[in-house]
């Protein structure tokens, strides 16, 4: 006696066509194109989450170089500045204080200078 698979296969193909809810054209509504589009979208969100972490460091690092420049430093000079002084604070949180306390960040700037 043989096995049917149709019960299994339309909950496969609906969960892929859930997943490409939204898609354009027939990606959203054919099986075949919709795993296609859902298989690359997996791809690009996976890289999208690494190069979310190299996206923000440069905007830190940018918003770091604007505050010091503005004071008439380099920033290479800066965070070596900073290593030298033994001054731990990271890049994500210097870039805050920067931006939200710049009074704060002038008072590091003299300390390092």
């Amino acid at each position: 006696m043989r096995v049917k698979s149709g019960t299994r296969t339309r909950e496969r193909h609906k969960k892929v066509l859930k997943l490409a809810k939204g898609y354009w054209m027939s990606r959203s509504t054919l099986f075949r194109k919709a795993k296609e589009a859902t298989l690359h979208a997996g791809q690009y969100a996976f890289h999208g989450r690494k190069r979310r972490k190299r996206d923000f460091r440069t905007l830190w690092i940018v918003r770091i170089n604007a505050a010091v420049t503005e004071k008439g430093m380099k920033y290479s000079t800066f965070m070596n500045a900073l290593k030298k002084n033994n001054i731990e604070v990271d890049r994500k949180i210097l870039s805050q204080i920067a931006v939200e306390h710049p009074a704060v960040f002038n008072k590091i700037i003299d300390q390092v200078k």
